[in-house]
């Protein structure tokens, strides 16, 4: 089965932007993935003879990644050798037909093969460029090497994560990639926004550092306000309360009290059959409740395990408390609100098979995006690309692959 192409003419928001991306892994697909997904021209340009590492991480089938197909949805794929000298005339000849180019290599990983940011700017003044690395191109931990979880342990967010006085974690989620891919696709719009003024490119700089740090929305806010270390609080706020998880009699249930409204409180006693709370000075107000939460928690354990979770979302949804079962997985993939919302479109894959894809949480009533096919093989689109965007004829295309500069692997021919 070969690899759909972008819809002719294509759709959504970014429709006509050409993306290169050579990141691997998970930020800078993301970030790609987002582009995509809202109709930008992706294509990958990967190290040839294994391509992206993601190609071999995860659950795998024939050779398969689902890791790799998850984030590399609707893109192309060409492959060049950038340690050969017309390996590297060919990319920067290639870069000239893109507006954007992504790369999550460590900080001067390009500028050793002489193909970095300074090289492609002068050829091509619009470039947006877009480095995500561990810290950044400029301080001094630039050049060291970060994963996921090394970002996310210097951020500090393992640091308040978990229970209290309970080890480190880890949330559920590789927050250091994810982020660093987010706010790489906002600084690469607000980019390409600014050169329709100027017609000029530029460097967009992400550290997955900094982004740690960005998204700890009130951490360094109360740390700065008090001079205290904020602390792992479990499923609490820090000073909202209650607003956190509560064992119910088949699982658990979330809940999160508004404390601008005042007869939330009075209303949350009386259905927990405990009026007894109500007026008592320690938790009559958001301020005391927050103070004497240790001794307030037990309380509401005990009370929120007599019912099912289901009976106390229908009890207090009656009242405008927002609250909410705390969902496994798979019950999130079986939620209506989703299925009404497009959120998990069922996508063909060669090895795979038709799974699930998770679709674009940006819903445009105009342009919409979405997910645009499946991933592609490494150097799938390598002749098609060449010939179309810089006019090689197919016995020049052979002869690079032939030489090994270009790899070239196509699906085999379905035969009817």
């Amino acid at each position: 089965m070969t690899t759909p192409l972008p819809p002719d003419p294509p759709s959504g928001p970014l429709a006509g932007l050409r993306v290169l991306d050579l990141s691997w892994v998970l930020a800078g697909p993301f970030c790609t993935m987002i582009l995509c997904d809202l109709g930008a021209d992706v294509v990958k340009c990967e190290r040839p003879p294994f391509g992206d590492v993601a190609r071999t991480m995860g659950l795998a089938r024939d050779g398969e990644s689902g890791y790799f197909f998850s984030v590399n949805r609707g893109k192309r794929s060409v492959a060049i050798d950038l340690k050969e000298e017309a390996g590297r005339a060919l990319f920067v000849r290639l870069v000239r037909e893109f507006d954007v180019l992504v790369e999550n290599f460590r900080p001067g990983t390009l500028d050793a093969l002489g193909v970095g940011y300074e090289v492609l700017a002068r050829e091509h003044p619009g470039l947006v460029y877009a480095a995500i690395s561990g810290y950044g191109r400029t301080g001094p931990l630039s050049a060291r090497p970060a994963l996921d979880v090394v970002v996310q342990g210097a951020g500090g967010i393992m640091s308040v994560t978990g229970e209290p006085g309970g080890p480190p974690v880890k949330p559920g989620t590789s927050l250091g990639d994810i982020a660093a891919g987010l706010y790489a696709a906002v600084g690469i719009l607000a980019a390409v926004h600014e050169r329709a003024r100027s017609g000029l490119g530029q460097l967009v700089d992400i550290s997955m550092l900094d982004c740690q740090v960005a998204i700890q929305e009130n951490a360094f806010m109360r740390y700065f306000l008090t001079g205290e270390n904020p602390q792992p609080l479990g499923t609490r706020h820090s000073w909202a309360v209650p607003f956190q998880a509560f064992p119910t009699a088949d699982g658990w249930f979330v809940l999160a009290l508004a404390w601008a409204v005042p007869n939330q409180w009075a209303l949350l006693c009386a259905e927990l059959d405990r009026v007894d709370l109500i007026d008592d000075p320690r938790f009559a107000t958001a301020d005391a409740r927050s103070v004497h939460h240790a001794e307030l928690e037990p309380q509401l354990n005990i009370a929120f395990r007599t019912r099912a979770t289901a009976e106390w979302v229908a009890r207090l949804e009656r009242y405008g408390i927002p609250c909410g079962p705390l969902n496994t997985i798979e019950e999130v993939t079986r939620l209506p609100q989703l299925a009404e919302r497009d959120m998990f479109v069922p996508t063909p894959h060669r090895s795979l098979g038709t799974l699930p894809l998770v679709n674009t949480p940006v819903k445009l009533s105009r342009t919409p995006g979405g997910v645009r096919g499946t991933s592609p093989l490494m150097g799938e689109h390598s002749r098609e690309l060449l010939e179309s965007l810089l006019g090689f004829a197919p016995a020049e295309v052979a002869a690079l692959v032939e030489r090994q500069v270009v790899w070239d692997r196509r699906p085999p021919v379905e035969l009817g």
